[in-house]
């Protein structure tokens, strides 16, 4: 079974549809479980609109599959607050390099 360390680093190739910045280095990534053959993940949004959260779970739910031993993915809708705060500094290195802070 993979540990929740492995999910986060699978989950770094998930990246968010309108800016090429992973899941996990824009903070949207809140929790990861590992209980046996199913993987849960936590997941924000940067907005309640996000109109990207169908495609950002399935992203999500295809990437953590390609784990050996992961049988089922659960991905659960936090409605968290996000705010740039939550953006690693390799997002933000990524996000200047795109023009966008």
């Amino acid at each position: 079974m993979p540990t929740a360390e492995q999910v986060r680093e699978v989950l770094r190739s998930v990246l968010d549809p309108e800016y090429p910045v992973s899941v996990v280095d824009l903070g949207l990534v809140r929790g990861v479980e590992v209980d046996g053959a199913v993987v849960r993940v936590r997941l924000t949004f940067t907005s309640l609109g996000c109109p990207c959260v169908e495609l950002i779970q399935e992203d999500v739910r295809r990437a953590v599959l390609q784990l050996e031993g992961v049988e089922e993915v659960v991905v659960e809708q936090v409605f968290e607050p996000w705010s740039r705060q939550h953006i690693s500094p390799e997002g933000l290195r990524r996000l200047r390099e795109v023009g966008v802070v």
